[in-house]
C-alpha cells in the first residue's frame, strides 16, 4: 500500500487516498520518516535488517544451497546469536530456501486431452447419511528403501476411510483393490457418487468403466463447477 500511494500521492493527495485503503494517513507518514531515519525503526526491525544481510551472505557463499537449519548453525559458529525460528521467518521473507536431497515424487500429472466424467459434487463435500458421497486419492510416503504409495477412499459423512490399498509403484490396480474394499466392507447401493481428481496415470477410463458396474457414479473434481446432475 505504501509503494501505490507513493506512485499516486502526486495526483490523489496522501489523505483522500488512505480514505479509500485500509491505512491511516499517520501510518503512513510514519512509514516514510523511518525509511528516512532508520534509527526510529523499532529494535526488532533494526536487529532483523542487521540479520537479514548475516543470512543472506551465508546462503550465497554456501553456493544458495544452505536451508534454515544450516544457516542458523553457521550463524551460531560465527557467534551470532539468534534463534532457528528467527533464521527461518527471515528466510522465508526473502525467498531463501535450501536444496533438498532424493528426487521429487509427483503423484497426479493431468490430461487435458482425456473425456472427464461430469463433476457432480460442484466442491460441496458434505453429506446427511453414511455413503451418498466418497473422495478418492493417493499420495506417498519415503521410506529407507524407496517410495511407499497409499491410496484410499473416504466417506464423507463419517470422515472414516472405508478402503485403502499400498503398493511399491503407482498402478491402475492400487485404486481399485482400494474401491474394490470399499465396496465390500460398505455394501454400498446405487446412487453413490465416488469424487476423485483428474490424474491420468490410473488408466481412470478403465476405472469409470469399473464403478458404472456397481451402480456407483464416477465423478471428476473438474476445474469448475458445471450445472449436470445426471447419473445420480
Amino acid at each position: 500500500m505504501v509503494s501505490f500511494i507513493d506512485a499516486h500521492r502526486e495526483s490523489y493527495g496522501v489523505e483522500s487516498i488512505c480514505e479509500q485503503l485500509p491505512i491511516a494517513p499517520s501510518v503512513y507518514y510514519e512509514y516514510k520518516a523511518r525509511e528516512r531515519e532508520p534509527q526510529r525503526r523499532s529494535a526488532r526491525a533494526r536487529r532483523d535488517a542487521e540479520l537479514r544481510g548475516q543470512i543472506t551472505r551465508v546462503h550465497a557463499e554456501n553456493l544458495q544451497v544452505y536451508g534454515a537449519r544450516k544457516v542458523w548453525k553457521q550463524l551460531r559458529r560465527e557467534n551470532i546469536s539468534v534463534a532457528r525460528c528467527t533464521v527461518e521467518r527471515l528466510m522465508r521473507a526473502q525467498s531463501l530456501k535450501g536444496v533438498r536431497r532424493g528426487r521429487r515424487c509427483r503423484t497426479t500429472w493431468p490430461d487435458p486431452a482425456t473425456p472427464r466424467p461430469a463433476d457432480l459434487v460442484n466442491r460441496q463435500f458434505t453429506a446427511t447419511r453414511p455413503d451418498p458421497l466418497w473422495v478418492a486419492d493417493f499420495t506417498y510416503l519415503a521410506t529407507w528403501l524407496g517410495f511407499v504409495y497409499v491410496a484410499f477412499v473416504i466417506d464423507v459423512f463419517a470422515r472414516r476411510i472405508v478402503g485403502w490399498r499400498a503398493a511399491r509403484s503407482m498402478h491402475t490396480e492400487l485404486v481399485l483393490d482400494a474401491l474394490e474394499q470399499a465396496l465390500w466392507s460398505r455394501r454400498a447401493s446405487a446412487g453413490l457418487v465416488h469424487h476423485s481428481d483428474r490424474g491420468c496415470q490410473g488408466e481412470f477410463k478403465r476405472l469409470l468403466q469399473h464403478l458404472q458396474i456397481g451402480g456407483v457414479t464416477w465423478d471428476d473434481n473438474g476445474v469448475g463447477p458445471r450445472n449436470k446432475r445426471g447419473g445420480q
